[in-house]
């Protein structure tokens, strides 16, 4: 089977249930300069790439390079998520003192979802979507679960389990949630331990 053939056939990112965004391996010893993130699939397969082009912008790309969405941090905690063709697709804001406990997300289709954990000490968010008017709506609707794979020089990899009620420019928001939840709690370039 050709190599075309096989990618037609793959799911694309934004139809997976489960992804993982992590830090990628690197040496302890040697300084790293690749992507801040890798995004794959709960087997390890790389799906995606996210990388640094100054303080405030990010980029997350297919592993051929092409953009998928960028990421664009304004003020201390507000993120802007635009397409390849600069088009706004979603934004996502953290209040409150504690920017790593709860993110409020809008979807190019104006879905209000909220990515929240109870306290500090906790290593899940719950996803879950309210009405304009505050109101719960649908329940659950994805977990997100931080854990530290390599503790001697402290990366990160985050679980994201998804329900199938959400479409393709939902899961495209959370993924792109789920990065902007590693730069607040880990900035780049920052050695301190997250929060």
């Amino acid at each position: 089977m050709a190599e075309d053939e096989v990618r037609m056939t793959e799911p694309g990112l934004f139809d997976l249930d489960a992804v993982v965004v992590g830090q990628p391996k690197r040496s302890r010893w040697r300084r790293y300069l690749g992507p801040v993130l890798a995004v794959s699939t709960r087997e390890g397969t790389t799906l995606a790439w996210v990388t640094c082009t100054d303080d405030t912008h990010y980029v997350l790309t297919h592993t051929s390079g092409d953009v998928i969405v960028r990421i664009e941090q304004y003020g201390p905690a507000e993120f802007r998520f635009t397409d390849a063709a600069h088009r706004e697709i979603g934004h996502a804001d953290a209040p409150g003192l504690f920017k790593s406990l709860q993110l409020k997300l809008r979807t190019d289709q104006g879905r209000h979802l909220f990515l929240t954990r109870p306290g500090l000490p906790y290593t899940q968010w719950h996803l879950t979507e309210t009405a304009p008017e505050g109101v719960p709506t649908q329940g659950l609707l994805g977990r997100v679960t931080v854990s530290t794979i390599d503790p001697w020089i402290g990366l990160q990899q985050y679980a994201v389990d998804m329900d199938p009620r959400l479409g393709a420019g939902d899961r495209r928001t959370v993924v792109a949630a789920v990065i902007c939840l590693h730069l607040l709690r880990r900035p780049p370039g920052d050695s301190a331990a997250p929060g």
